[in-house]
This record gives C-alpha cells, sequence and structure tokens, in this order.
C-alpha cells in the first residue's frame, strides 16, 4: 500500500451559511447533457466489421492487426468473405472463437453487402468498418472510441488529412475525394473533412435504422448522406492512411466517384427519415 493511501481523507467542505444563520446545501456537481442519444450511457462494446474480397495478400496480416491492438473497451471482429476465388477463405478458416467471427457469401456480392451481412451479424453497441488491405493503421480505433467512451459523441470518422500521415499513389484519388467531400458540405451544409474514410464510428441501432440499400463501395457515401440528411455531424480525429495502387489491389475506379455524387443527390432529396428515441425511425423498424 502507498504511503498516501493511509492518509486522513480530506474534510468535507464547510457549508455556506445563508443570511438568517441557517447552513446552505453545498452545490451538487451537474453532470453535462449526454453526446450520446443513440448509445446512451452504458459500457461500449465495439464490432469491427471487416470486408474482404480477394485479400490473400493482407488479410492475415489485418487480422492479427487488429487483434494485437489494447483496446479501452471489449471487441469484437467479424470478417465477411465476399465469395473470394483466391486463399482468403482457408487463411480466414484459421480464426475462431469469441474475438474473431466469420462469414462466406458464397457468391461475390459487393462490399456494401459484405458490410450489411457484418452489421447484421455484430454484437456490440457500436460498428467500425475495417478494411482487410491494410491501408488503414487498426492502432488509430482507440482514439476513434475516446470521445464515445467520454460520453461526448455517437459517432467519429477517422478523417485522413490530406499531406499529413497519409500516403496517396494517385493525385486523382485525393482530388476526387475532396470533389465529393465538397459536394457532401454543400448539399448537408455540413463541414466533413473526408467523406470516403473507412473508419466510422456508428451506434449499432444508428447503423440498423439508416435502410442502406448499396450493395457495392456506394454504401460508404450512403451511410455519411443519410447520417447527414438526419442531422448527425459525426466527430472527427486524424488517422493515418498508406494508399495501395490498382496493381496491388486496389478496385475503387472513377465510376465510383459518379455514382457518390447520384447517391449525394438521391438522398438529399428524397423524403426524411427521422429516427426515434431508441435510434430506429420513428421508433420502430427492424434490425
Amino acid at each position: 500500500m502507498r504511503a498516501h493511501d493511509l492518509a486522513a481523507p480530506p474534510a468535507a467542505p464547510t457549508p455556506r451559511q445563508t443570511e438568517g444563520g441557517d447552513a446552505a446545501p453545498a452545490p451538487v456537481a451537474q453532470r453535462p447533457p449526454s453526446g450520446r442519444p443513440w448509445s446512451g450511457d452504458g459500457p461500449v462494446k465495439l464490432s469491427i466489421l471487416m470486408a474482404a474480397y480477394n485479400e490473400e495478400r493482407t488479410i492475415a496480416a489485418a487480422v492479427e492487426s487488429v487483434l494485437g491492438v489494447d483496446y479501452p473497451c471489449e471487441v469484437e471482429l467479424i470478417v465477411v468473405d465476399d465469395g473470394s476465388r483466391d486463399r482468403t477463405p482457408a487463411l480466414l478458416s484459421r480464426y475462431s472463437g469469441e474475438e474473431v467471427r466469420t462469414h462466406r457469401h458464397s457468391r461475390n456480392l459487393g462490399k456494401g453487402a459484405a458490410l450489411l451481412t457484418a452489421g447484421r451479424l455484430a454484437g456490440g453497441t457500436h460498428i467500425l468498418p475495417f478494411d482487410a488491405d491494410m491501408e488503414y493503421s487498426p492502432d488509430d480505433i482507440p482514439r476513434l472510441l475516446e470521445p464515445v467512451i467520454e460520453g461526448h459523441c455517437d459517432v467519429v470518422y477517422g478523417s485522413r488529412l490530406f499531406g499529413v500521415n497519409t500516403v496517396y499513389q494517385s493525385y486523382r484519388y485525393a482530388l476526387g475525394n475532396r470533389l465529393t467531400t465538397l459536394a457532401a458540405n454543400v448539399l448537408f451544409d455540413a463541414h466533413l473533412a473526408d467523406l470516403h474514410t473507412c473508419l466510422k464510428l456508428i451506434p449499432l441501432g444508428l447503423f440498423r435504422s439508416l435502410h442502406l440499400g448499396s450493395h457495392g463501395f456506394g454504401l460508404d457515401t450512403e451511410v455519411t448522406a443519410r447520417l447527414l440528411r438526419l442531422g448527425v455531424r459525426p466527430f472527427e480525429v486524424p488517422v493515418s492512411y498508406y494508399s495501395r495502387t490498382h496493381a496491388e489491389g486496389k478496385k475503387i475506379t472513377w465510376h465510383d466517384g459518379v455514382s457518390c455524387l447520384f447517391i449525394l443527390g438521391r438522398v438529399r432529396f428524397s423524403h426524411a427519415v427521422r429516427p426515434g428515441a431508441d435510434g430506429r425511425p420513428d421508433g420502430s423498424g427492424s434490425a
């Protein structure tokens, strides 16, 4: 036992005296209003969602790196193999247990479909997509969790700050992200720094309430568009980014950028859906 553990407890503060001589009650510290209306004040459990398609070069390293991080809360990893035709399924078969859960699509349905499947399997309070291609660092995940655990907010984005802790293989990709992010900010009167970051920490109930329909890369855009349409403004923290080339397996193309703009416009001018107190639209809806 340390010496200061044996010290006498501090004396109680002397009550204030009122004009009539009576002791006034000591002021009670007020807890700030919760910034987590969709996830409440309970403990956080994070479900990391990983979609994989023909990622034999990186899938084992991605899983091991995610499992090797010291997290400030309980974590589970859900990996969905989206119909891979390489050694990805065999490599994933090595993992089983409570920390890693795997699922396989019999055919390729798209990255969005894989993430939606993982979201249905999730058992945490919050979800976070994490790519299997090692472009992001799992060491950044605890920093995304901090604002949620401290009760400041529900939704946190890990934003890539262009020119800081990032490597872009193509100026076109960086410029495309900036332009589509600008379009989202103008359409929804927001101020996001990085629309297309993979690292989107969202309460599970809110994620399931968004009525997401995109099965390809468009899900990434649709998630943010629907959050902004509901008035949610993500809290952003900087993260590292190591871009890979098409030769290394990058699959996104300029067609996805055009699709992004269509999704932003469709969601912006669609009928607004308001979530209920339980994080679902009008307090109802299925997970």
